[in-house]
């Protein structure tokens, strides 16, 4: 068995390079697309068609990604940069994280397929009313300044047909502005995450989420944010937890508030959102994860 110290730092290299790696190829995508694509044309057909179908594709777009809670955020910065309405990058920001396909399988194999479907569909219909209710507030003024102002922005207002040349300088400078100044966050991030995964013991909060807590719901959920697992990691010790006579409602929040919300993504996040955004954003998740917890709790007597 490996040591703690062992598991910390393979944890901290990994998560380290991928972030990175995910970051600087979304960013430079993303930049040198919408370089070379009208986006108000793309803002339009959103817009002509309404905000739900772009909060579906959003929570859909989510829900195939493969992310977890920290490796989501690059993509979510690059949707910002591209002027991508904030609610659709917010609703793709908890879809991404909260629906796992590996957790959906376990669930399925481990609760039933029934469980499993509900959970996916739960998680959609969140990740959209969220998005939603985030369609009425004033969010730009909410996301850091230099997001929003990158250098791809300044091309396309400085000319309509940038050449090649120019859209992969732009885009370069857009990957060099974003990362330089959220590498410290991601740093410290990632190795905040890895202390956590290393050494917080998987079954500390199992005395607190008995079944007959009437607050067992939220103290999962709010339980299940530091322990920054995968949903191949949470759902084994759900199904634990499960066979303990713990409510199913009770462990879904568990597991829900494992994959989707993290001490490390809340760190991240900081250096993208201004303090009254990022409050709200996990605040409003973790009220929606109890909902669907009681839910379940209701449903699955």
């Amino acid at each position: 068995m490996n040591s703690p110290i062992y598991d910390v730092l393979t944890f901290f290299l990994v998560d380290t390079i991928k972030i990175f790696a995910l970051l600087i190829a979304i960013i430079f995508a993303l930049s040198f697309l919408r370089a070379s694509t009208n986006m108000d044309k793309i803002r339009d057909f959103l817009a002509a068609r309404g905000l739900f179908l772009g909060l579906f594709l959003a929570a859909v777009l989510g829900a195939v990604t493969p992310f977890c809670s920290c490796s989501s955020i690059p993509l979510f910065v690059g949707f910002i940069s591209a002027r991508v309405p904030i609610p659709i990058a917010l609703t793709f920001l908890v879809s991404s994280p909260l629906i796992s396909e590996t957790a959906a399988v376990l669930i399925g194999i481990e609760f039933g397929w029934d469980v499993a479907l509900a959970y996916v569909l739960t998680a959609v219909l969140l990740s959209m009313f969220l998005g939603w209710v985030a369609s009425f507030l004033p969010l730009e003024k909410w996301v850091e300044d230099f997001v929003l102002t990158t250098p791809v922005g300044l091309l396309r207002m400085a000319t309509q047909t940038p050449s090649l040349a120019q859209r992969r300088t732009a885009a370069w400078g857009e990957v060099k502005s974003i990362v330089g100044k959220v590498w410290p966050w991601i740093i410290f991030g990632v190795a905040l995450g890895s202390v956590i995964h290393g050494w917080v013991p998987a079954h500390y909060f199992a005395d607190y989420v008995t079944a007959d807590n009437l607050f067992a719901v939220p103290l999962a959920t709010i339980l299940g944010t530091p322990l920054y697992a995968n949903g191949g990691a949470v759902v084994p010790i759900g199904q634990a937890l499960w066979t303990k006579g713990i409510p199913l409602g009770t462990v879904m929040s568990f597991m829900m508030g494992a994959i989707a919300l993290s001490v490390p993504e809340a760190i991240m996040l900081r250096r993208v959102m201004k303090p009254c955004l990022l409050v709200l954003y996990f605040v409003t998740v973790m009220i929606g994860i109890m909902a669907i917890g009681y839910l379940f709790n209701i449903v699955y007597v």
